[in-house]
């Protein structure tokens, strides 16, 4: 059988070959080096004054008599290039098994992490009243890492890697951890807000749906066909809003918040880049920490 070589693809459907990234070949892209056309991907990368350039490129003009960090491999949110784009994911992934395994060893842990917005625990006499309003705020984020059941988890975790690395990738280790730890706090604040007070919540679904809706926007600041993840996230949330014991909120909460961040992260103009990052992670946080302290004032 015939191969067609890198850079070479035919689109399905199509006479036009498609590029691949001439480091991945594996990977289809519209991009190209401004400095050498070869065609890159969106791991490969650089940010430059006009465009993006590729890894190799930007090595060779290190000697230009810019500073060597202006020479750096960029990330397309700006980040910098890792040896390993996975690597805040698997430290994800590898916490939430952590947790998952010391709640199975000591069951009575699962009560103490989980979200709850104000409910009497009876046990031990003569009982207490616990929750985020008693000023339990720590569950806002101990329940983003909290599992119960096998099912449970596998699908977070298989949503977190699948989604987690190529965003990882895209944008760098601290704006993806700042964009996990912000959806799944914005998850958090709006299940307190909207559910019941003596509701528990727990799972790492708030974060991955903001991965769901960071995967949507960079997929569309690329150019990339967008129905597959489209079509994923419409059955994800038919899922969300049928089935039972499933916290909506902390669903749509994380989405909404992952979409605004991505946002801020991909489509921020170089000149202004961190400012404006930094402005739609605050945007997120302040949202949140409203939304809580409101909720809570409102309870006691």
């Amino acid at each position: 059988m015939d191969q067609q070589p890198p850079g070479d693809r035919a689109a399905a459907g199509s006479g036009v070959p498609t590029p691949t990234c001439y480091r991945h070949p594996d990977r289809e892209t519209g991009i190209s080096c401004t400095r050498c056309e070869r065609p890159i991907c969106p791991e490969c990368m650089v940010s430059a004054s006009v465009g993006f350039q590729c890894p190799d490129c930007v090595r060779q003009g290190s000697g230009t008599g810019h500073h060597p960090a202006a020479a750096r491999p960029r990330t397309l949110a700006g980040g910098s290039v890792a040896a390993d784009p996975r690597l805040v994911t698997k430290i994800l992934v590898g916490i939430n098994l952590a947790v998952f395994l010391l709640v199975s060893v000591r069951p009575a842990l699962v009560g103490d992490l989980t979200l709850l917005g104000l409910a009497w625990d009876p046990s031990p006499p003569p009982g207490s009243v616990e929750g985020v309003a008693e000023g339990q705020w720590y569950r806002l984020v101990t329940s983003m890492f909290l599992h119960q059941e096998v099912v449970h988890i596998g699908f977070n975790m298989l949503g977190l890697w699948w989604l987690g690395g190529q965003l990882e990738a895209a944008l760098g280790r601290s704006r993806y951890l700042a964009l996990y730890l912000l959806s799944g706090l914005a998850g958090s604040a709006l299940t307190y807000l909207i559910a019941a007070p003596n509701q528990g919540s727990l799972g790492a679904s708030g974060a991955v749906y903001g991965l769901f809706g960071a995967t949507a926007v960079l997929m569309r600041r690329m150019n990339y066909d967008m129905r597959p993840v489209l079509v994923l996230l419409a059955i994800n949330m038919v899922f969300t809003f049928t089935w039972g014991g499933i916290a909506w909120e902390a669903h749509v909460g994380g989405l909404i918040a992952g979409v605004l961040i991505a946002i801020g992260m991909v489509h921020a103009p170089r000149e202004r880049r961190t400012a404006v990052q930094v402005g739609a992670c605050a945007l997120v946080l302040l949202a949140s920490v409203g939304i809580i302290v409101a909720r809570t004032m409102s309870l006691t």
